[in-house]
């Protein structure tokens, strides 16, 4: 009988199921790798790094420049009072103008109007002033007394017309247009002077001849008066 039952409570057991161990897990598949991927994050790393590091190097190469702070006419030139210095990253193609070079460059005019704020580059200036937007060059040929002496390239200067009672000494059916000793222009820039350098100062002598760009509607009475030797130059200061 105890045979019986033994064998019969071990045929209990094995008809129960098997519970599964608890270490074991199902299989899983192996991660599929994808190189490509890995390749472009690291490219992108260094990529960045290499950006990064021309950042701090374009910073760190900077040159000090020439920078208008006050508008400067065309013929006009650069002073101290006009400019300052501020630092700017290097670059070939554009020609700035090193704060070093300052005294070579007021040797030179603008060729055209220069605004406030604009920092300085080569092709601004020049040692000769063309007519810029809206104005007109007129070449006048003086007798001394008819302009101060000191004038140059550059300064602004008004013209009157001078008569002797009403009739000039040219032509005196052409001085009767226009009124007598009156203004003709009020500023006009001197660009170039009777000795043919945009740095030579106009000195009293006979038959001096410069330019002056004037208005295009003002042209025609200016040339006309200095034709008949009417014309009177007056220097107008910096600060009109």
């Amino acid at each position: 009988m105890k045979i019986q039952e033994r064998t019969g409570a071990g045929q209990g057991r094995s008809a129960a199921p098997a519970q599964p161990s608890v270490g074991d897990r199902l299989p899983t598949p192996p991660r599929e790798r994808k190189p490509a991927l890995a390749a472009l994050a690291v490219l992108l790393i260094l990529v960045g790094a290499l950006g990064a590091t021309m950042l701090v190097l374009q910073a760190g190469d900077r040159i000090e420049v020439v920078k208008v702070t006050e508008e400067i006419p065309a013929g006009g030139s650069v002073t101290n009072s006009n400019v300052t210095s501020v630092m700017v990253a290097e670059d070939s193609s554009i020609h700035y103008i090193k704060w070093s070079l300052l005294d070579d460059l007021k040797k030179l005019k603008a060729v055209s109007t220069i605004p406030a704020g604009a920092v300085a580059v080569g092709e601004m200036f020049g040692d000769k002033v063309a007519a810029s937007d809206g104005k007109t060059l007129v070449g006048l040929s003086l007798k001394a007394g008819q302009f101060p002496a000191g004038i140059k390239v550059g300064d602004t200067v008004a013209a009157y017309r001078v008569t002797e009672g009403g009739s000039g000494t040219g032509n005196s059916s052409a001085s009767t247009s226009g009124s007598a000793n009156s203004l003709l222009v009020d500023k006009a820039v001197v660009t170039t002077t009777p000795g043919g350098k945009s740095d030579d100062e106009i000195v009293g002598s006979t038959n001096s001849a410069y330019t002056l760009a004037v208005s295009s509607d003002e042209a025609a009475a200016l040339a006309q008066a200095a034709a008949n030797n009417e014309v009177v130059l007056v220097l107008v200061p910096s600060s009109n």
